[in-house]
């Protein structure tokens, strides 16, 4: 099975992600710029899933040029994972809206714990069919942000019901690591490993 119809799919699934994300943005009745204020969390919470989704986008692309063929098992990990960052809209909003409340941080960081597993579910199903040595399998390696980011969130959860801002501050580090670009897959690709 050929993988341009998943690359499509999860490319319109994600820009639609990205679009619910913005039309939640309500504008201001004011029009000075104390009236922005009270949409500050609401912004935060946004560029905060804007930088998940963009991550996750260009990983995923990354991953899917180093791939060759899918299977059925791909296909549905791949819904797995679009359902898990479908669902970041709702929590960023309620997060937004409710000025980062222990729950809402509680949820979203629940959310980043399972598209993380997912994604790592979409990886290990493609490594399964192309192989033990294929580019995939080799740029991955031993994963060190990959294996370091389910604690991550899972102390961000802990944290989020006694301190919100250790909370936030750890969802923000585990985004500042998947940032700094990791070129093994573009490495693979052109050949220099």
């Amino acid at each position: 099975m050929h993988k341009g119809r998943l690359e499509a799919f999860s490319d319109g699934v994600l820009a639609i992600i990205l679009t619910i994300m913005v039309l939640e943005i309500k504008v201001p009745h004011g029009a000075d710029f104390a009236a922005l204020e009270p949409l500050l969390p609401v912004v935060l919470s946004y560029v905060l899933s804007f930088i998940y989704i963009g991550i996750y986008w260009n990983n995923h692309h990354m991953m899917l040029a180093s791939t060759s063929k899918v299977s059925g098992g791909v296909l549905w990990a791949n819904l797995h994972l679009l359902f898990w960052l479908s669902l970041v809209p709702f929590a960023t909003g309620w997060m937004g809206e409710n000025h980062f409340a222990l729950a809402t941080l509680a949820v979203y960081g629940g959310l980043l714990l399972m598209a993380g597993v997912a994604y790592n579910v979409l990886q290990n199903c493609i490594i399964a069919i192309e192989g033990p040595h294929s580019t995939l399998a080799r740029a991955v390696g031993r994963d060190y942000k990959g294996k370091a980011s389910p604690p991550l969130y899972c102390a961000g959860i802990a944290a989020s019901f006694w301190n919100p801002w250790v909370a936030g501050g750890i969802y923000v580090a585990v985004a500042l690591m998947w940032l700094i670009p990791d070129r093994r897959i573009e490495r693979m690709l052109a050949g220099k490993v």
